[in-house]
């Protein structure tokens, strides 16, 4: 089973693939993580990859798929994948598509995790955690039960992520609008496109997919 999970920064994408990987058996694929993987490696690609991200540059899409390519074809990528972080645009849409069909593979489901835009910036904006333990924590949904205090070490020092904040978080939905939103449409059209409700408990969400998921098995 190969799925992709769409949804904004911030919507849980990556909470949900780290589940569904462990409750299905599935290989959960981060761009970044292969990349990474095959520059260490030392594949042919994986030197092409390391070239070009040493000189702080993007990856070109046919380095990726070149790369995605590979990674699929290891045994413990027979079961199913996520992918996670690919595709952002149509052009790699379609030419994972391709790639698919090339291996006799195909997609039995991409779910979207809709949000609302606005509470969704307020649920990234009020994050914390705690510096010692790393345990999360939230401005309004979820406070340590003693003010300035983590319930789980006891630590009163807390960080917040640079990038949490209101200017940056609005900056990268309009990103993701622009660039990777239209990939709902296109696998609309495809008619494997399975919407959930990504606002919801992490929980109820995990519980959406697995019914989805269920379904299309």
């Amino acid at each position: 089973m190969d799925l992709i999970l769409l949804g904004p920064p911030g919507a849980g994408k990556g909470t949900q693939a780290t589940t569904i990987a462990a409750k299905y058996g599935l290989i959960q694929l981060s761009t970044g993580e292969m990349l990474r993987a095959a520059a260490a490696a030392g594949t042919e690609v994986g030197r092409q990859a390391k070239a070009i991200m040493d000189k702080g540059e993007l990856v070109p899409d046919e380095v990726v798929i070149r790369i995605i390519s590979e990674r699929i074809d290891q045994p413990d990528c027979k079961g199913g994948v996520i992918f996670d972080g690919f595709p952002r645009t149509l052009a790699q849409a379609s030419a994972l598509d391709k790639l698919l069909r090339d291996k006799k593979r195909k997609l039995d489901a991409v779910i979207e995790l809709r949000v609302d835009d606005t509470k969704l910036v307020e649920r990234i904006v009020g994050r914390f955690t705690c510096a010692k333990c790393g345990a999360g924590y939230h401005d309004r949904f979820k406070r340590p039960k003693v003010r300035g205090v983590c319930d789980v070490c006891q630590g009163t020092e807390f960080t917040r992520r640079p990038d949490d904040n209101a200017e940056t978080v609005t900056r990268r939905l309009m990103v993701y609008y622009r660039e990777t939103a239209p990939l709902t449409g296109y696998y609309y059209c495809k008619g494997n496109l399975r919407a959930v409700d990504g606002m919801a408990a992490i929980e109820q969400v995990g519980q959406e997919i697995g019914a989805v998921l269920d379904a299309v098995k």
